[in-house]
């Protein structure tokens, strides 16, 4: 390890950490009160996806506390620790509050992961045969994960080297594999759709429903690409990875944040939205003002 490199890695990645706890907590208290004060007809799923917003804060919450209390740690309280600040994080990395904030950050990646799973079977329109590889992915993640905190958590335990660094490598490249199978399929499934209404209703119309950001919100790409950034840092043993790590650990967060944000507002792909009603209500309204409610009262993308 590179003191130099891996201090700075670890303030910039705190840095980051905040501003984007801030963005969370903006779209956080967003999904709230569009779900308060929104007109429409609340659904049930409406409450659980309010539920799991509130658990992800709680646990993005911890994740960031215990980034910045090995911070502190390291940098004011033990300022003059034998061997300087490198000596004490890996003395410390596996101190009982950074592993809490692992079990944080691993029951975020669960869920969040559980949601792409669902967001994936709601684009191919309840179709089962696409959620085998994902599912079977998510329990290799769930065992992989524990298997990650008992190897990292035990004493004189390090995340980043021996026994705990390679299960750590397998464990991230399951949960990365499945974000990057998952978001293909997203991707390609609206994609495909943008593609048949262009052909049908003109490019403009198209655009109105199939955008660049509702494909990026719906398929969680942020989440995927910073995933993909860490997984390669971390199998070069670059010092970078713990920045990489920051970012990737909060848009676990904030893209299943960004993705409920939609749906409450009725702006997300539904199972109705490539269905031929839809499609023949927008041949109808192409060349009415646009609106976000279709023939079956779902919203599109």
């Amino acid at each position: 390890m590179s003191d130099a490199l891996l201090q700075n890695s670890f303030y910039i990645g705190n840095v980051f950490n905040s501003i984007l706890y801030g963005v969370e907590l903006m779209l956080y208290f967003d999904t709230m009160q569009a779900y308060l004060e929104k007109q429409l007809e609340h659904r049930p799923s409406d409450k659980l996806y309010m539920i799991f917003s509130t658990i992800t804060l709680f646990l993005i919450t911890i994740f960031v506390a215990t980034q910045l209390v090995l911070g502190q740690e390291m940098w004011i309280i033990n300022a003059g620790y034998p061997g300087g600040a490198l000596a004490y994080f890996v003395a410390h990395v596996s101190a009982w509050y950074q592993t809490m904030g692992s079990v944080a950050s691993i029951l975020l990646q669960l869920m969040a992961d559980g949601l792409l799973i669902y967001r994936c079977f709601t684009v191919w329109r309840g179709s089962y045969c696409v959620l085998f590889v994902p599912c079977c992915l998510w329990l290799s993640t769930l065992v992989f994960g524990i298997l990650d905190l008992i190897t990292s958590g035990s004493p004189n335990g390090n995340f980043y080297e021996g026994l705990a660094a390679r299960v750590g490598l397998v464990y991230f490249s399951l949960t990365i594999g499945l974000n990057v199978i998952t978001t293909c399929l997203i991707c390609g499934r609206v994609m495909f759709y943008a593609r048949r209404m262009r052909n049908h209703l003109g490019l403009e119309v198209s655009k109105a429903y199939f955008i660049t950001v509702a494909i990026v919100v719906e398929s969680a790409l942020p989440y995927t690409l910073f995933g993909i950034a860490f997984l390669v840092s971390f199998g070069l043993e670059s010092d970078t990875s713990i920045l990489f790590l920051s970012l990737y650990g909060m848009f676990t967060c904030i893209s299943p944040q960004m993705l409920i944000l939609r749906v409450v507002r009725r702006r997300a792909w539904s199972t109705e939205t490539a269905q031929p009603t839809a499609l023949v209500f927008a041949t109808r309204s192409a060349a009415a003002p646009y609106t976000t409610s279709t023939s079956t009262g779902s919203s599109v993308v």
